[in-house]
């Protein structure tokens, strides 16, 4: 745990009025001389990548926003004007679009760091927490998004997943016809989008103070896993600047240069096609699909018949992270020295890449073609909605059944008394 003193002095006159009446300098310079485990990997940087993209997001989303109109009629024309007459708009459009992706990507990589060295687990429940509900709104703000361009796969997407809304009973349906601002999607829909969509990146900002004011109480997690005791903290700990602020710089600049490639190259690679056409409620694309970051939760509402269990599904995939630190038994963090939970751990990288893939394919089409198959229940065995139901079953057990019971069952692997110190005493030959 964190038992960080500030030692910040404030030194003119200025910053001692300001100390005294909004420690705003104090809190940032505590933050700097944060004293931070010194043995963070290269995983413990995308906290700062993520900080620079909701920036960016919200600079580029600011001006987008002076030129975008919320308008059916205008909407997808002025979405084409800032890519030809406004200067820079296509840069601009394409860091944006572009932007949220690498948000996810950022985003992804650092729960799933999380989750394999136990930063959920105690006493830092409330920083976990805090980060579903940032990655909860992140997906709500990229859905708003998604339909501003007024494509056919925006109309189309908005139509899909509103409709999610009214499968809940007894209130789906004044529910979503509020939310659409009238029986169907329309100019009030559009607009109500937009001012969310404006709205939610601030609500995230908000977040992240307290995301961050959670990791300043609590401390931050290590590779080991272990919590470090006041009295190791001068030899287990740096300051955060300038030891970690380095190399958080140099894999900033990294993640830049693969940013880049997509803006420059192929700022398109990432989207759909069917989104430069403009929306018509009355032809239906071939594939309604959302976009890559959200395909895993669409599998899993597909993968159940029923419209209001997938919804129910869909959800409960992401409000089992919420959850996650009182699922976990083992009194190991870092999946390090846990190889049972390692292994299973890796089957579920492998099965939400597949719900990924899964949710970007027709559900009835064969996994493998030509291969002979059978009917079972609703649909062919050899088909994407039967693997997609066999990794959303996965998916569950690993949170719901594996991380309980294997954290009462297994055995660990020996765990050092600090940061500092080997797992196994040096023998005498290494000692010479």
């Amino acid at each position: 745990m964190s038992d960080h003193e500030s030692t910040y002095v404030p030194k003119t006159a200025v910053e001692r009025w300001m100390d005294t009446r909004l420690p705003i300098i104090r809190f940032g310079m505590d933050y700097a001389n944060l004293p931070t485990p010194k043995n963070l990997n290269y995983w413990w940087t995308f906290g700062g990548i993520l900080a620079l993209c909701l920036m960016t997001q919200i600079i580029t989303g600011i001006v987008l926003a002076m030129h975008y109109t919320p308008h059916v009629d205008l909407a997808f024309a002025s979405v084409e004007r800032i890519m030809r007459d406004v200067n820079g708009g296509w840069l601009i459009r394409y860091v944006h679009a572009n932007g949220a992706s690498m948000f996810f990507v950022a985003v992804y990589l650092h729960m799933l760091r999380g989750l394999y060295y136990g930063s959920y687990k105690a006493p830092r429940e409330m920083i976990w927490i805090v980060g579903c509900v940032i990655f909860f709104l992140m997906i709500a703000t990229a859905f708003l998004g998604y339909v501003l361009p007024w494509g056919q796969m925006s109309f189309w997407g908005a139509e899909v997943i509103t409709n999610l809304i009214g499968a809940i009973p007894v209130v789906g349906e004044p529910i979503l016809v509020w939310l659409r601002g009238g029986p169907a999607i329309d100019n009030a829909t559009l607009n109500r989008f937009f001012s969310l969509h404006y709205l939610l990146p601030f609500v995230i900002a908000g977040c992240v103070v307290l995301h961050l004011w959670a990791l300043h109480a609590a401390g931050q997690n290590n590779p080991v896993g272990i919590l470090i005791p006041k009295d190791r903290q001068k030899k287990d700990m740096l300051p955060f600047h300038p030891y970690f602020t380095v190399k958080d710089g140099f894999a900033i600049i990294l993640f830049l240069i693969l940013f880049a490639v997509f803006v420059f190259y192929n700022p398109n690679a990432l989207g759909h096609a069917d989104n430069y056409i403009p929306a018509n409620p009355l032809q239906t694309p071939a594939h309604i699909v959302p976009e890559w970051y959200m395909l895993p939760f669409y599998a899993i509402l597909r993968a159940i018949p029923d419209k209001f269990g997938g919804v129910v599904a869909m959800f409960a995939a992401i409000g089992v992270l919420f959850v996650l630190p009182w699922l976990d038994t083992s009194k190991v963090r870092s999946m390090r020295y846990r190889p049972t939970m390692k292994t299973f751990f890796i089957i579920f990288l492998f099965v939400c890449f597949g719900l990924g893939w899964c949710g970007a394919q027709l559900p009835d089409a064969p996994v493998v073609p030509g291969m002979p198959s059978f009917n079972l229940i609703d649909g062919q065995l050899n088909s994407y909605l039967w693997l997609t139901r066999l990794f959303t079953a996965y998916y569950f057990v690993f949170f719901l059944v594996l991380m309980p019971l294997i954290g009462l069952r297994e055995k660990p692997l020996p765990i050092p008394a600090t940061i500092s110190e080997p797992v196994l005493p040096s023998t005498a030959a290494e000692k010479a």
